[in-house]
Formats: C-alpha cells, structure tokens, sequence
C-alpha cells in the first residue's frame, strides 16, 4: 500500500493511512504518507475506511486484506452500503477467490444471481 499511497499523494489528492494502533508500534509499517488515523482495532480500521471512502480496493494481501473485503462484501449483501469493491488481481493472485465466489453463487445462491458491487482487474 505504501506505493500507492505515494502515487496518490504525488498526484495530488488526499491519503489518509487507517493503522491499527498495535501495527503503528515498532517497525511493523512504514511511515504513513499523508494523514494517519490511529484505532483501536480492526474493526475500528474498516468503520473509519468506510467513512472515508467512495469505494474499496483491495491489492494482493494476506488474512487481514482478506477479513476486509469479506467484511465490506458482506455489508453490500445487507445493503448496509453500495459502494463498489474492486480487486487488483495481480498475476491472478485472487483467480482461486474469485472461483469460490463463483461457486457460492452457483452451489448456494448466497450471493443471489451475481456478485454484484465486486469488480476485478488484471
């Protein structure tokens, strides 16, 4: 995130870094670029994104980027929001993701008849 988050700011427009306070102790991130927000946890993180935000995308991550898209896609389902969830798929990181999801449309219609609201890029 920290290079796109200096491309944006190098481009003029506003960066604001959610960190979870426990994540901001010690070496664990780099210098936020912008403006930073320190919460408590990471529930605190997507409610204060959420805020802030027009939409979401979510760059190849780990558990936590994963909890976070599951996380703003569930709130789509309970119309909770609308805003679109965009995943870069770099190098077809998300391609088994996105089968799943697939699947849970197909095997249990959870989803209703499509995954609406989430978008992807290669």
């Amino acid at each position: 995130m920290g290079g796109v988050s200096i491309a944006v700011f190098l481009g003029g427009s506003q960066v604001l870094g959610v960190v979870p306070k426990a994540l901001a102790k010690g070496d664990i991130i780099k210098k936020t670029i912008g403006e930073e927000l320190q919460v408590s946890t990471k529930s605190d993180r997507i409610n204060a994104m959420f805020n802030h935000v027009d939409a979401f995308i979510a760059l190849p991550g780990s558990l936590g980027t994963l909890e976070e898209i599951f996380h703003t896609f569930f709130w789509t389902q309970l119309h909770i929001h609308h805003k679109p969830i965009g995943l870069l798929n770099v190098n077809g990181f998300y391609d088994n993701l996105l089968s799943f999801l697939d699947h849970t449309v197909e095997f249990s219609n959870i989803f209703g008849t499509t995954n609406h609201n989430l978008y992807y890029y290669y």
